[in-house]
């Protein structure tokens, strides 16, 4: 696996090729959109999808904690997608992985879907804070376009997004880190969330990732 290193506010950040963050001074994996539930959600209305998302994010999850030695992930909006992911079988998957890391410090910035879903279950041990959420220079946040007065360089998510790369006979769509000066947004991390294809605005880079590097596009 190789990630890509950025610089920002003076605090190195490592973009990783599986879709999240890691801050290492402060041992911090960062994560945006897992929407866990999603496909329970859409069985619960009759659609056919596929089973065990919440078993691959989780497994995601922990291969990512164990390789960085994560003491503390943030949840950048969307843990949950809605309120049929508080299904049985959903909430103890993740009671299961939760009684395995009863050290690791989760912090859920809450969005969108949070808010139609409800909390997560108490047991889970996760702190709940709203947006814009400040450690030191960063602002975490679940929607990019949130008006910070200047405080902070915002880390966010809920686009998804997502970078064409093509050729005159083919392309690919694949999901993007999106580096601006005032904020970046990272793609979901989720297994089940699609993406949506974004435009490069003045001054951003684009970085793409392909599951087993990440790459800069120019």
């Amino acid at each position: 696996m190789t990630s890509s290193v950025v610089e920002i506010a003076g605090e190195r950040l490592l973009l990783l090729p599986e879709k999240a963050v890691y801050w290492p001074a402060q041992a911090m994996l960062i994560i945006a959109d897992i929407h866990f539930g999603k496909a329970a959600s859409f069985r619960a209305q009759g659609i056919p999808v596929p089973r065990g998302t919440t078993t691959e994010n989780l497994l995601g999850l922990e291969a990512l904690i164990e390789r960085h030695g994560a003491r503390h992930v943030v949840f950048l909006g969307d843990f949950l997608h809605a309120r049929a992911a508080h299904a049985s079988s959903t909430q103890q998957a993740m009671l299961a992985w939760r009684r395995s890391r009863p050290d690791l410090r989760l912090t859920l910035v809450r969005g969108n879907h949070d808010k139609h879903a409800g909390d997560p279950a108490a047991v889970l041990d996760i702190e709940l804070v709203d947006e814009p959420h400040m450690v030191g220079p960063f602002a975490f946040c679940h929607h990019p376009d949130l008006d910070l007065g200047g405080g902070g360089y915002a880390l966010a998510g809920h686009v998804h997004p997502a970078w064409v790369l093509a050729t005159r006979f083919d392309s690919l769509r694949l999901p993007c880190f999106v580096v601006g000066s005032e904020r970046m947004i990272l793609p979901s991390f989720g297994s089940f969330t699609g993406g949506h294809v974004v435009t490069r605005a003045a001054g951003d880079a684009i970085f793409v990732t392909s599951g087993e590097a990440v790459h800069s596009v120019r």
